[in-house]
């Protein structure tokens, strides 16, 4: 038994222990990614992240007066011409207030029409007196009570216009009031955003989340976080091209736009306010050539941007 047994009964448990440590072992396979990476077209290059959005910036729509949205008229994704109503306020209040400053104007209106009368009856008595061509048929001191008369007859008309007036105006700013309850499209554009409901209060100001968002999407640009270390390398006249994440196969050129000349922190594109800062970059808007690819605005794309000071420099050498 211990020749032969016990041998084989320890041959036979390394032979599993092996096995087993075989067995558990990971097995490295090789993984093809579902789409190949973004390659620059150029030799040269400056690699950035841009972040699509409309021609027109992303307009986040407020409203001048705090209130409770009655109506929405729009949906996301329907165009919009300047001036178009984009949702309503509840105006009952203001619509009360018209009426009742209505109301005092034409009580205003009715005091000048009496002032006028009387201006009009003491101006006759002070005629008549001042027309006698007998001065003592009337004292000096009556005559002089009646031009009194006059003056104040004439202090009160005006003051009676003065308050015609102010109601006239009151009635004007409550009317501005009333149209401006009613929130309009500022640019020709489409919807891209509806977070305000009928009934929800909507407050004047900034607000965190926009009640409605705007923009013109044909053409789409893209604006481009060019870091603070290659923006000299960066000319306007410079070629670039973007690529979609995800399919680095749908590209489009790009022509560029403008430069927004104040370089800021560069955030992580979440749109958090909270992000991270990690370093400044400059912004460069460029323009989408051609409208095949299919582009939503704040969708992120790899943008690569020709570096004309090095193609310049082995030029030269």
């Amino acid at each position: 038994m211990k020749k032969f047994i016990l041998p084989l009964i320890a041959l036979a448990a390394l032979v599993f222990g092996i096995g087993s440590v075989v067995r558990s072992q990971p097995k490295h396979e090789v993984t093809v990614p579902p789409s190949p990476p973004p390659a620059s077209p150029f030799s040269h290059t400056v690699a950035a992240v841009g972040l699509v959005e409309t021609s027109t910036e992303n307009i986040a729509i407020g409203t001048p007066l705090s209130d409770v949205v009655t109506e929405v008229l729009v949906t996301v994704g329907q165009p919009m011409k300047t001036g178009d109503p984009l949702f309503k306020l509840d105006d009952r209040q203001r619509r009360a207030d018209l009426a009742a400053r209505q109301a005092e104007q034409r009580v205003a209106e009715s005091q000048v029409n009496v002032n006028a009368a009387v201006l009009d009856d003491v101006a006759r008595q002070l005629n008549f007196a001042e027309s006698l061509r007998d001065k003592s048929a009337i004292s000096s001191e009556e005559l002089a009570r009646r031009r009194s008369a006059v003056g104040t007859a004439q202090a009160r008309l005006d003051e009676a216009k003065a308050q015609v007036a102010s109601a006239a105006a009151q009635i004007k700013m409550i009317e501005t009031q009333i149209e401006r309850s009613t929130v309009r499209a500022s640019v020709d554009g489409e919807v891209l955003q509806v977070k305000v409901h009928p009934g929800e209060f909507a407050p004047a100001g900034v607000t965190a989340t926009p009640l409605v968002l705007l923009g013109r999407l044909k053409p789409l640009h893209i604006r481009v976080d060019v870091d603070e270390h290659e923006a000299w390398r960066v000319h306007p006249d410079a070629k670039a091209s973007a690529a979609v994440r995800g399919n680095a196969s749908l590209k489009a050129p790009l022509a560029f736009v403008r430069f927004e000349p104040f370089v800021v922190p560069k955030k992580s594109l979440t749109g958090d306010s909270t992000e991270r800062v990690d370093t400044r970059v400059l912004q460069v808007i460029y323009r989408v050539e051609g409208d095949a690819l299919p582009l939503f605005v704040g969708q992120q794309m790899d943008v690569f941007i020709e570096d004309s000071n090095s193609t310049t420099a082995m030029t030269m050498k």
